[in-house]
């Protein structure tokens, strides 16, 4: 399942984040990269020590950590701290899967990649190319998305983002590891958290309500792991 997430950031506050980003100091993306990824990366990255990447990243993990949305379809345990990638003439990704464990610079916590993000920060118009290619059993999907909206989609996922022909695509990216590592019960538990708030608005009986809310907590209590 993929999700978008809107307006993470107003489009004039990414414009503002891109006129920033432009002035920082970038490196070659392939450095955190895997072996095999690193051969079809062709992008810039700022560095995870930038001190205006460590703020941004900071900054964009409390607003999704008040979405309802994004809380309620990823169910999070750990958050990867955000990483800024830029691409211009040219510069692609090609396909590829995310690695299934990766470590945070400094500290001995690693992240379990069930989830993939990445924040569009460039307005659509300013850029040609730079679609995000996600393929999954219905095909390809190319995704890109106004400035400061989010897509969200399992890390399992084979994907590109297509070469930066004209004008330059910044964006964030990073991963999510999950309260319940199994892709079709986080779908479950998300069908029915949004079911719960849609009869909660509806004024539902409460009885029938309070029974849908147990379900939905013993499952999760059920299939999460909080170690």
């Amino acid at each position: 399942m993929i999700i978008e997430i809107k307006s993470v950031f107003s489009p004039d506050e990414a414009a503002q984040l891109c006129q920033q980003l432009k002035i920082q100091s970038w490196v070659n993306g392939k450095q955190t990269a895997g072996i095999q990824s690193s051969q079809v990366k062709e992008n810039l990255q700022l560095d995870e020590d930038n001190p205006f990447a460590i703020q941004l990243g900071q900054e964009l993990i409390q607003r999704i950590s008040q979405n309802a949305l994004f809380m309620s379809f990823s169910l999070p345990k750990r958050i990867y701290p955000p990483l800024f990638n830029r691409y211009h003439h040219g510069g692609h990704f090609g396909f590829h899967i995310d690695n299934a464990i990766r470590g945070i610079k400094g500290v001995k916590e690693r992240v379990r990649t069930d989830l993939s993000a990445t924040l569009f920060l460039s307005d659509p118009d300013s850029y040609e190319g730079g679609e995000l290619v996600i393929r999954d059993t219905y095909g390809e999907q190319k995704i890109k998305l106004k400035a400061g909206d989010m897509i969200v989609y399992p890390g399992t996922s084979v994907h590109r983002v297509n070469p930066v022909t004209d004008g330059e695509r910044f964006a964030a990216f990073f991963w999510i590891e999950s309260l319940v590592r199994e892709q079709s019960q986080r779908s479950i538990l998300f069908d029915m958290d949004i079911a719960i708030q849609t009869l909660t608005a509806e004024h539902a009986h409460p009885n029938a309500l309070l029974q849908l809310t147990g379900n939905y907590h013993n499952l999760l209590r059920m299939w999460s792991d909080v170690m």
